[in-house]
């Protein structure tokens, strides 16, 4: 049968390399994941256990398409609590995880052929679920010296009609300051071009606060996710800051597109916004494991990295070992048992010189990963 033009998007490098992983163990190997950026540990127990009596307290339908009410209303006083921004509830779009708001928000925001920057390297579907929308992504080129962020002369520079930002980002764990996230904002207001600012890695930092675009701007679509802090993500379940008079237009998009996101997410999603001990003390471990990583990656020669100051992930220079590193981080799953991602999956040109590690399992997992790549790394020197 016929397929579209439209379908034809690369795939999602790291789901590959988990596969290969899979298998690996499927065979009886022990491999120590440092591929994919997801928590090592659930939901918080206490939002599990509450939603299990709303569970027994009878079934849970379809909500309204923008999200429960109360779920909403609580998201909304998470930005008075986190950043001291006077939200309006009306203004949140509880989402199918942050990848529903991405759809949400492209859909609402630009038209066929419409050009969208992205500061490469970058999260990878930002890039596929454009080009899926016939919509054309430009990669922006970034410096580990600007730490891998945008900047405003970008906007005008590359004629475009939106700009997504992320901070903290993936793969690099870099943020943008205040000024910075306001400048931003402002050359998109001047170019007419919409600004998204992706901040699912938000309560995942080190010291320096994230600055939310809510606090510069009220002209940004502002995404969050339950996936990463709230440690929710097989329960896709996010959310959206849109300007007031985009409220409608997001509402009837997602009436169409996803009716609702999942009732019993949005639950525990609720329930979770006030677990704040168990997740701090998930924070703990993070926090634990990058330091470890910053200071024993360059005792085995993998040095080359703009310390993250948020999310869970070093970016790795290895171009002294490799101009491939799709087939350098094959040797190392196969050689050391241990699951890293190719650079090339969040810059398709630098990306070969490139490696992402994720450190958010445990610290155990992450202290046996090290030895195992400096024992990969010693056998090349």
């Amino acid at each position: 049968m016929r397929t579209s033009r439209r379908g034809a998007v690369d795939p999602f490098i790291v789901m590959d390399v988990m596969e290969a992983a899979r298998k690996a163990e499927v065979s009886g190997r022990h491999i120590i994941h440092m591929e994919v950026g997801q928590p090592g540990t659930g939901a918080p127990r206490e939002a599990v256990e509450k939603l299990q009596r709303d569970m027994d307290g009878g079934p849970l339908g379809y909500t309204v398409a923008l999200g429960l009410p109360e779920l909403r209303r609580r998201i909304a006083q998470h930005y008075g609590e986190w950043y001291d921004v006077d939200m309006d509830p009306e203004r949140i779009v509880v989402t199918a995880g942050a990848s529903g708001a991405f759809l949400l928000a492209f859909t609402a925001l630009f038209d066929t052929g419409e050009r969208v920057g992205l500061g490469a390297p970058c999260y990878p579907s930002y890039r596929q679920i454009l080009k899926s929308f016939d919509i054309t992504p430009v990669d922006i080129p970034t410096s580990l010296e600007a730490r891998f962020q945008p900047v405003p002369g970008d906007v005008a520079a590359h004629d475009l009609q939106g700009l997504i930002v992320a901070s903290p980002a993936n793969p690099t764990g870099t943020m943008l300051r205040k000024d910075e996230m306001a400048a931003l904002a402002a050359a998109c207001q001047d170019a007419d071009a919409a600004f998204i600012s992706d901040e699912i890695y938000h309560g995942l930092d080190y010291g320096q606060k994230a600055v939310t675009a809510a606090s510069v701007t009220d002209e940004a679509y502002v995404i969050n996710s339950f996936s990463k802090y709230f440690s929710m993500t097989g329960w896709r379940v996010g959310w959206m800051v849109v300007p007031e008079d985009h409220v409608r237009v997001v509402e009837r998009i997602a009436q169409n597109q996803f009716i609702c996101p999942s009732h019993a997410a949005q639950r525990l999603a609720f329930h979770a916004m006030d677990c704040t001990e168990e997740l701090d003390a998930n924070i703990a471990t993070y926090a634990a494991s990058r330091q470890l990583l910053i200071d024993g990656l360059p005792k085995i020669g993998l040095g080359k990295f703009a310390p993250p100051e948020g999310a869970f992930y070093f970016y790795i220079d290895v171009s002294e070992y490799t101009d491939d590193s799709l087939a350098f981080a094959g040797q190392i799953l196969e050689d050391a048992g241990v699951a890293v991602t190719p650079g090339l999956d969040f810059d398709t040109v630098e990306g070969k010189h490139w490696l992402r590690l994720s450190y958010a399992r445990s610290t155990e997992d992450i202290a046996e990963g090290l030895r195992r790549l400096g024992t990969f790394m010693e056998a090349r020197r």
